[in-house]
């Protein structure tokens, strides 16, 4: 087979098979044991080619390997199904220039010549900008193999719809079938009312399917809508509707509370006592670096709106079930054009527009929410009558009871109004809640609800006390006004009362003949009276000598007095949380005191804003805020800050001063 293939190819082909490959021939077959020489060589080529020119059959050389059969493999279908990963991995980059930089220290040798060499060629790039044809940009050396990529998706079909809703298929989208029915009813007034409700209605379900292709149907039903309606109804009339739905006014009132509730969030965060955010904690932190930590206001809000603006907040009162309710009075502002009284009830979760506004027939000069019935709000105004509005209802005529057509009502104007709870005389332990007011009339009533509406009885006339003169003097004149008073925290019959005169008077329900004690100091109108709620035998009042007197019950001289300007003291409250602390305000600032600190003068003096005087002034019961009424009809709320008085309520503290200055009255 080897000679075959070498006679088969050609001369070359021979040429190089045969230096292509080494014979190792056997000493048998070339009769010798040594070649040396190239004439040894030839001869044994030409003894060699005569052997095989003799011999028919191809000679077989078991050391010469010789062409094998190409054996081709079988493939199954097993082998086929394998899975053969192939790994394809990234050569290493290729730089084809690279010249890294050079570092030298400066304190090399050779530092002075390389920064002169430098300094030559910046002079150099300086001197030739702009004169080259050098251009600054980015190259690609090196384009990386095309890659082919095929994506396959689902062709997009775009279908185009269109539809026609009007007014009213918004509208009864929103209601019931049954709302439907009702308000078809009252505004077509026609026989066929029922096939044109069945159609609003039809047209209602399918105006929700918009863009939809059953949005056609709605149309149709639309066009339907207008035809049986008639030209009765207009657009202007249909916007009317809607906002006056109850379902749409709610959905106002939820959105204008979140969005308030966001815009306020840092000012009822820190009226509520919760932990303010980063960025006001980093500027109080920066404030309290710049200025130390004295005892200050600070301005949150102010409730005020359009109704209120212009009118004199005259009384403020929290509601006893719901702390973030706030009864506001407004009365009159001193100018000539006189208008009716106004009550407002407002939210902290909406601090720029009441809840409830009501009107009322004259001024407001006192208000107070009862205990038992919370949403009851008695009102005093300053024509003598006394009404109860029940704040619950969103109708501004929503007048419960009245006392203008009790025959004993009031004939000056009501200062103040106190709903209180009052023991029964003949069991002693169930408790009575029962309204009671003051007047300039002289009279303490108390009242009660009756067939006409509310009647009354007098609990107590002020008379005057004359020592000199005779009792010539009619009825009406023997009394004296009541400017205002407040009934004992633990024991309900007793109360005190102030008077224009400058007296105050202890007096007690079951006696209506004769004071119980009489308190003399001041020499003008006592203005307001309140007993402290933590020290139950310790009462404050101010006056218009610009003075307030701070008492104990069993002593007729004051233990303290306080005087920071000389002006009228309008209003004066205790703090719920603090026994040393108190405010009040007059027509010029407010005041902060704090016994434990300082019995001269207030910790804090807030001015009246230009052209505004103060009026009154409420704490509010569970934070550390302070509320402000003017004679602009704003009510601002002022959060105490820095106030030095500790965790607990400080009676001892307050115990101890008083005792301390117990023998200055002996």
């Amino acid at each position: 087979m080897f000679l075959d293939e070498i006679s088969a190819g050609s001369a070359s082909d021979q040429a190089a098979a045969t230096g292509s490959f080494t014979m190792p021939f056997s000493r048998s077959i070339l009769g010798s044991s040594r070649i040396s020489s190239q004439s040894t060589i030839e001869s044994m080529n030409e003894e060699i080619e005569d052997t095989f020119s003799k011999r028919d059959l191809p000679i077989n050389f078991p050391d010469v390997p010789g062409k094998r059969d190409t054996v081709k493999e079988h493939v199954t279908e097993d082998m086929l199904r394998e899975v053969t990963d192939v790994y394809i991995s990234e050569t290493d980059s290729v730089s084809l220039l690279d010249i890294p930089s050079t570092l030298v220290s400066v304190d090399a040798d050779d530092a002075e010549a390389i920064m002169e060499r430098n300094n030559q060629y910046a002079e150099l790039c300086r001197n030739r900008m702009g004169n080259d044809k050098y251009v600054d940009r980015s190259v690609q050396t090196l384009n990386g193999a095309a890659k082919s990529k095929q994506v396959q998706s689902d062709s997009v079909v775009m279908v185009d719809s269109a539809t026609t809703v009007t007014t009213w298929d918004m509208y009864y989208t929103l209601i019931s079938p049954e709302q439907c029915e009702e308000v078809c009813s009252q505004e077509v007034g026609r026989a066929d009312y029922p096939e044109a409700g069945e159609d609003i209605s039809r047209g209602a379900e399918g105006s929700v399917s918009v863009g939809s292709m059953a949005s056609t149907a709605s149309a149709a039903s639309s066009m339907k809508e207008v035809e049986a309606f008639g030209s009765g109804l207009n657009v202007e009339s249909d916007l009317q509707l809607i906002m006056l739905s109850e379902r749409f006014q709610h959905c106002l009132l939820v959105m204008e509370r979140s969005i308030l509730g966001n815009t306020f969030q840092p000012k009822l965060a820190a009226y509520r006592q919760l932990p303010v955010t980063e960025d006001s904690l980093v500027k109080q932190r920066e404030e309290d670096a710049e200025s130390p930590r004295s005892p200050a206001v600070e301005r949150l809000w102010a409730f005020s709106c359009e109704l209120s603006r212009g009118r004199r907040v005259s009384s403020m009162a929290w509601n006893k079930k719901n702390p973030d309710l706030l009864g506001v009075g407004y009365g009159q502002s001193g100018s000539s054009k006189q208008k009716p009284g106004l009550v407002c009830c407002w939210s902290l979760k909406n601090t720029t527009w009441p809840e409830r506004a009501i009107q009322c027939d004259s001024a407001v000069t006192s208000l107070d929410f009862s205990s038992n019935n919370p949403s009851q709000l008695a009102v005093g105004m300053q024509d003598g009558s006394i009404a109860i509005y029940n704040v619950k209802s969103q109708d501004s005529e929503s007048c419960v009871l009245s006392s203008s057509e009790c025959p004993n009502r009031h004939l000056d104007p009501v200062w103040q109004l106190r709903w209180t709870q009052q023991e029964l005389r003949l069991t002693g332990e169930e408790m009575v809640e029962s309204l009671f007011s003051v007047a300039a009339d002289g009279r303490i009533s108390k009242w009660f609800i009756c067939s006409s509406g509310l009647d009354c009885i007098d609990l107590m006339k002020l008379k005057k006390i004359q020592s000199t003169k005779k009792k010539a003097e009619s009825v009406l004149s023997a009394l004296t006004p009541g400017l205002c008073f407040d009934f004992h925290p633990t024991e309900s019959s007793v109360y005190l009362v102030g008077t224009l005169e400058g007296l105050i008077h202890k007096c007690s329900c079951s006696n209506n003949q004769h004071f119980l004690e009489t308190y003399r100091k001041h020499f003008c109108p006592v203005n307001r009276i309140t007993w402290s709620p933590l020290c139950p035998d310790v009462f404050l009042s101010c006056s218009s000598d610009w003075t307030i007197q701070l008492w104990k019950q069993d002593h007729h001289l004051p233990m303290f007095g306080f005087s920071s300007t000389q002006i009228a003291v309008c209003d004066i409250k205790w703090s719920p949380k603090w026994a040393t602390v108190f405010g009040a305000v007059n027509e010029e600032q407010l005041e902060i005191w704090d016994l434990n600190s300082s019995i001269l003068d207030p910790i804090i003096v807030q001015p009246a804003a230009a052209g505004v005087k103060m009026e009154s002034l409420l704490f509010a019961a569970q934070t550390d805020c302070v509320l402000v009424g003017d004679s602009d009809g704003h009510v601002t709320v002022y959060q105490l800050k820095n106030l030095s008085v500790g965790e607990s309520s400080q009676v001892d503290i307050l115990e101890g001063i008083l005792r301390s200055a117990a023998p200055k009255q002996l």
